[in-house]
């Protein structure tokens, strides 16, 4: 059963199943009312088609797109990373906020409009608007680091995070690197999910004795990774250790941004950052 909500605040809060999303939108009073109602319709139908075409989403490329139209946005934004193991999955929630954030966009004119679902978060904006967006460094201990100056003449309209927090240590998801946090900028939001994923999976130190893997499927035997190991936890590390790291995501997202699959990128881990891409859109809390 989903959960529509107006807030107090203005917001509009949709959840249904794994999928929370908080709304805003910003124009006419019609226009917004209107937005709202349009995402409202469309948000209950995402869930069940998804977990209609669950074993397909679940299975790591090259195979053939999906029905579904957020499928389909999944496949898409995974595609670009078919060399390494991905599935659908990577993208889940930035596509499902692209596409609440198509339902309330259309047809309104809104002048700026955003939905968060669970961190990943599609935006819309127009002519000379802003948004801005806190910018966390560790997952495992979400606390507001920074902060993006999101503007309309900018190319991207997608921003998430991913990194090794998981399932009892703050985080709900895996990682196969030990990034405390990588934020991606990109042109959709699932664009930046997927290479979000791909990049805090980078941020590693193969073989190095501090890291803790486990088989995923023994953490979550419902995991779309099988027996692949996650990093479960991390030791001390020297600072040499903690560039190594951090340089080896950053050649992996200096490669996505040529190829423009990126925008902007922020890795973190043990206090450290490294960035690419950024110019005065980063303003630094």
């Amino acid at each position: 059963m989903s959960v529509i909500a107006k807030l107090p605040d203005g917001r509009l809060h949709l959840q249904h199943g794994p999928i929370d999303c908080l709304c805003r939108a910003w124009g006419p009073d019609d226009a917004v009312a209107a937005a709202y109602a349009q995402a409202a319709a469309a948000f209950p139908a995402i869930l069940p088609a998804l977990v209609a075409e669950r074993p397909h989403l679940r299975t790591p490329l090259p195979t053939p797109p999906p029905a579904g139209a957020v499928a389909q946005a999944m496949h898409a934004a995974v595609a670009p990373f078919v060399a390494g193991f991905i599935t659908p999955m990577a993208a889940v929630a930035g596509a499902v906020a692209d596409a609440v954030l198509a339902a309330m966009c259309a047809g309104q004119p809104l002048s700026r409009a955003f939905v968060n679902n669970g961190g990943d978060i599609a935006f819309h904006l127009t002519g000379t608007e802003t948004l801005q967006c806190g910018l966390v460094t560790d997952l495992a201990a979400p606390a507001l680091d920074g902060r993006f100056t999101l503007r309309a003449q900018h190319p991207a309209r997608g921003i998430a995070t991913s990194g090794r927090a998981c399932k009892g240590q703050g985080g709900r998801s895996f990682s196969f690197g030990i990034a405390d946090a990588v934020t991606v900028l990109a042109r959709t939001a699932a664009m930046a999910d997927a290479a979000a994923t791909v990049i805090a999976n980078a941020v590693d130190l193969p073989g190095h004795p501090a890291i803790t893997r486990r088989p995923a499927d023994d953490i979550d035997p419902d995991t779309d990774l099988g027996p692949r190991r996650i990093t479960w936890s991390l030791g001390t590390l020297a600072k040499a250790e903690i560039t190594t790291a951090l340089d080896a995501g950053r050649v992996v997202a200096d490669d996505l941004r040529r190829r423009g699959l990126v925008e902007a990128a922020v890795l973190a881990l043990r206090g450290d950052i490294a960035s690419v891409g950024l110019n005065r859109n980063l303003e630094r809390a």
